[in-house]
């Protein structure tokens, strides 16, 4: 039962050491690896977040691996991630394969039926979205859209445009 609350002190100053250590490895990898590496563009990039997110928590409170170890996973995945994004940039089938594309639920009003079910979306969920955007009724949107990343937009239904931002969206348009 001693164990629930302290181990011991060297337990209690490797913990620390090591913590301090990694974060400031990571926060290097970081600034070295730039902006893009913990974006939240996508599901990749979420899964890259949650992933460096767990090695660097193995690496704190597990004393079976050591900080060097630690610091070679941390600078993988960041290496992984550099790799597969600058890919994406240059490769479309990797693009697609990665990103995904954004879908459009709502247009002009009218829900997308098969697609809101596609993406398991429900008609709340998307009158909220409206909603959050300061929007009072559907009718003033010109569509709602699933982003790669998870996230919904939401673009007013305008006159004078030329619905440039929804290209590259599948939907109706």
């Amino acid at each position: 039962m001693d164990m629930v609350f302290f181990s011991s002190w060297e337990s209690f100053l490797r913990t620390l050491i090591v913590g301090v250590l990694a974060y400031g490895v990571l926060v290097a990898f970081l600034r070295i690896s730039g902006n893009r590496t913990l974006s939240k563009m996508n599901a990749f990039d979420l899964i890259v977040t949650v992933a460096l997110g767990s090695t660097l928590a193995t690496v704190l409170l597990s004393k079976d691996i050591a900080l060097a170890e630690g610091a070679l996973a941390l600078a993988l995945l960041i290496s992984l991630q550099f790799v597969i994004t600058w890919l994406s940039v240059r490769v479309s089938w990797v693009k697609r394969l990665i990103t995904g594309e954004p879908l459009m639920l709502l247009y002009r009003g009218e829900y997308l039926t098969a697609a809101l079910r596609q993406a398991r979306v429900t008609k709340e969920e998307v009158r909220s979205a409206v909603r959050s955007s300061g929007i009072g009724q559907l009718s003033a949107v010109e569509a709602v859209v699933l982003e790669t990343d998870g996230s919904l937009s939401v673009v007013r239904r305008d006159e004078e445009g030329d619905g440039s931002s929804l290209s590259g969206v599948r939907g109706p348009h």
